[in-house]
């Protein structure tokens, strides 16, 4: 028998392109050989998105489900309640923008049954603003050396997971998610197909430039120690190059006496504002890391699940996971 699919689909505000979204989705997983659900997670949006979500849980009875949050907790929070709620073996992320076309989910299911663990995409002909693709090669050029895997998008979100690699991603307690790089750490096999990408047709991005930056900074800290690290290599190098100006102070007065540099006064102003800016920064990132351990120390749930409007059938490839770990549901009814 084959193996069931399930597309998970982050929804914040995207109402004019829902119709469009569904549509596609459900025409190309009809196609499919294998049993399959879609799951959409609205992300508390505000624009009408959530009543026709319920609706087309009604309208596509039997193969969708639409888990409402009680408001915006963020798009990878909102991805781990659908990873919690899928049934399928194959797990597929989509955004919900259509810059990724629904097509190409096929192509993810027929790479993943060849025997890969995760598999991620490469966008060809990417179609953002020239600061949105410089900002995604610094932070792919980031995560590669950081965790050693060489893959070459990580901001794309049309990826492939299976099952128990979506099982340890649910048992992970810590608040700030990767989503794409946590799943590598699990997988034994990983692959990358190319897949094609268009202009978003309508609504606009939910990632600011201090979205991207906050972005940025959890990337960071979630994945890797190196910055403390880094830190304590840039404390040694300021403190070396603190003896080393101390020498050649001492050596200018003794040849050119104490006038050669307002006798040193400005100087040592010039070396007091590098170590004070030496020291706020390794105060900033200090204070990342404990923000997020006190974040992660209070245990709170990512998300609360408002309600849930219908059912896929689909019957859960594996045992349920401990998911009141990760998210609460708080009523207000399931609707089937």
């Amino acid at each position: 028998m084959s193996e069931s699919v399930s597309i998970v689909i982050p929804v914040y505000n995207e109402i004019e392109n829902l119709d469009a979204l569904l549509e596609r989705v459900v025409s190309t997983c009809e196609r499919l050989p294998n049993p399959w659900e879609v799951i959409l997670v609205d992300d508390g949006s505000r624009d009408g998105s959530t009543d026709r979500l319920e609706a087309a849980a009604g309208l596509y009875g039997g193969h969708l489900r639409a888990i409402i949050l009680n408001r915006n907790y963020g798009q990878h929070a909102a991805i781990i309640c659908g990873f919690s709620h899928a049934r399928g073996d194959i797990v597929i992320t989509l955004d919900a923008d259509l810059q990724n076309p629904p097509e190409e989910i096929p192509n993810l299911v027929r790479t993943i049954e060849q025997g890969n663990d995760v598999v991620g995409t490469i966008r060809r002909n990417r179609q953002d603003s020239f600061f949105r693709r410089k900002a995604s090669a610094c932070i792919n050029w980031m995560v590669q050396k950081s965790t050693g895997v060489a893959m070459h998008d990580y901001g794309c979100m049309l990826r492939a997971y299976r099952r128990p690699v979506v099982n340890a991603i649910l048992q992970c307690r810590e608040r700030s998610t990767f989503i794409p790089v946590l799943a590598n750490t699990f997988a034994k096999r990983a692959a990358e197909i190319e897949v094609g990408h268009a202009e978003r047709a309508a609504g606009e991005s939910k990632y600011s430039l201090w979205k991207l930056v906050n972005l940025q900074f959890d990337l960071l800290t979630s994945m890797t120690t190196t910055p403390l690290r880094l830190l304590s290599w840039a404390g040694v190098a300021i403190a070396m190059g603190g003896v080393g100006f101390g020498v050649l102070l001492l050596a200018g007065r003794i040849f050119f006496g104490t006038e050669w540099a307002e006798n040193g006064v400005f100087t040592l102003f010039a070396i007091l504002f590098i170590f004070v800016g030496a020291q706020f920064i390794g105060m900033g990132l200090l204070g990342e890391y404990l923000g997020r351990v006190y974040h992660d120390v209070r245990g709170r749930p990512r998300y609360f699940v408002d309600r849930i409007a219908g059912d896929s059938g689909l019957a859960r490839s594996t045992p349920e996971t401990n998911q009141p770990a990760h998210g609460v549901i708080i009523e207000t009814g399931i609707s089937l």
